[in-house]
């Protein structure tokens, strides 16, 4: 998927020239992975921009840069405050936000002492990450490729060395013919899939992997659990079984790049009946009515997002 340059983007607490945001090719970044990242959706309501869960992904942001001993120079607040200010100054209206915090150059070794730490955030239109016809369902396959074990990499830590691994899962699927793969843990229980949190529908229960299952703890997936307790719907993370994606009756991704997206099949085999199933469609439905304005944002999630007016058009003299 192409991406769509905005005009700006935000550096150590100053808006730069989208062009401008380089790095040296000997940052410790770039020769050892050393940097932690957010994917943040805004869209568009009546009023307005709306930022998604900004306070929860920023904290999420602060967290992983913890586990990897980097101490940010900004806080929460500040962080969530130069997002808004980042999407109010480049003029969208709806759009994926992208915080980054780094080591880098000044430091050659392993050890990132002397890297300076950057912080980044950059802010871009994007559609639907696993095409046009998503919310209908894809077609995905079990990867051959492994999350990682646990005490090896932290996968509790957005970090984009994480991500070499999800390279693996969703080139091998693509290259097979599916739109997405699903990754298994250390044990052989359902993980998660290259950039998605899983759930798994079977006699009218939701489940889905624990956060020992070597997942992310997704924002969406939050999200998605606590609809299913206001719902009604009984809901449980436990481990999963690989045979249990053959006869689920539903399974659908969430993620903030996936949002909500129901799976057709897994391995060619149809997931139910093949579309897209009643707890998936209703989910799909409050989610999108909540982050799109059309329902009372009852849990605080949106973060509006200033719109700057024209000035008035003087009359003639």
């Amino acid at each position: 998927m192409s991406l769509k340059k905005s005009e700006k983007i935000w550096h150590n607490g100053r808006l730069i020239p989208w062009d401008d945001a380089q790095i040296h090719v000997l940052s410790h970044v770039v020769n050892y992975g050393s940097s932690l990242f957010e994917g943040i959706r805004c869209y568009e309501i009546p009023s307005g921009p709306a930022i998604f869960r900004l306070g929860d992904h920023m904290q999420r942001l602060i967290n992983s840069a913890k586990i990897y001993r980097m101490t940010l120079p900004y806080s929460r607040q500040e962080l969530a405050q130069a997002a808004v200010e980042l999407v109010r100054v480049n003029g969208l209206r709806h759009c994926y936000v992208r915080p980054i915090a780094l080591r880098g150059y000044g430091e050659v070794g392993v050890h990132p002492h002397n890297a300076p730490i950057e912080v980044y955030l950059a802010c871009w239109e994007w559609g639907k990450y696993l095409g046009a016809g998503a919310d209908e369902g894809v077609d995905v396959c079990v990867s051959s490729w492994n999350r990682m074990a646990p005490n090896t990499l932290p996968a509790m830590a957005k970090a984009a060395a994480n991500y070499m691994n999800a390279q693996l899962i969703r080139m091998e699927a693509e290259a097979n013919g599916y739109a997405e793969g699903i990754a298994l843990d250390p044990s052989g229980y359902v993980s998660e899939g290259s950039g998605e949190n899983i759930f798994v529908v079977i006699h009218g229960k939701v489940l889905t992997p624990p956060w020992s299952a070597s997942v992310l703890p997704g924002i969406t997936r939050d999200t998605v659990l606590t609809l299913c307790r206001e719902f009604g719907i009984p809901v449980e993370e436990q481990n999963i079984p690989r045979e249990l994606l053959y006869v689920a009756d539903e399974v659908f991704f969430t993620g903030t790049a996936a949002e909500i997206t129901p799976l057709r099949t897994v391995d060619r085999i149809p997931v139910g009946n093949g579309k897209r199933g009643p707890i998936t469609e209703k989910l799909q439905q409050e989610f999108f009515a909540i982050v799109e304005g059309r329902k009372p944002d009852r849990h605080g999630w949106l973060t509006p997002v200033p719109v700057a007016r024209a000035a008035p058009v003087a009359a003639n003299p």
